[in-house]
């Protein structure tokens, strides 16, 4: 009989042990995906911006209706009709540079992309609503047979 009590007790200790870890874990779960869907949506808030392809942009400057930052530094060129040279990493000290309003139409580029996007994702978060991303950037605008004045 006390065997069996041992054995009992043990079960009984396993079962319930079991049960409040799984319940410690799933809760644990539950609040990591809380933390994680809190994470992705505020990402997804500060990355309203366009991208554009070569042939896209192109097009755009035909009929050109945007203020066009070129935020690649250093400078190693310009796509015609660039309004301003910005640096990537002080486009929020510039902001006088700008167009004042919030929701003005604003073409970012760089040499590869990068740099623009950096800079698309950081005006975004400052409540520009109409901002566009070169994708690829110079590099890209080149390869598709465009020009790049390197002045």
């Amino acid at each position: 009989m006390n065997n069996k009590s041992i054995i009992i007790t043990f079960a009984f200790v396993i079962i319930f042990g079991g049960f409040f870890l799984f319940r410690k874990t799933s809760q644990e779960t539950v609040q990591l995906q809380i933390q994680s869907n809190k994470t992705q949506t505020s990402t997804q808030e500060t990355s309203n911006f366009t991208t554009l392809t070569s042939a896209q942009l192109a097009t755009m400057l035909k009929q050109k209706d945007f203020f066009f930052v070129n935020v690649h530094t250093p400078f190693e060129g310009e796509i015609k009709n660039t309004d301003a040279f910005i640096p990537y990493d002080k486009i929020a000290d510039n902001l006088d540079k700008l167009p004042k309003d919030k929701n003005a139409k604003i073409v970012l580029y760089c040499r590869s992309g990068r740099m623009s996007e950096v800079a698309a994702k950081e005006l975004s978060s400052l409540g520009y609503t109409n901002v566009y991303n070169l994708i690829g950037g110079m590099i890209n605008w080149e390869k598709n047979g465009y020009k790049i004045n390197t002045k």
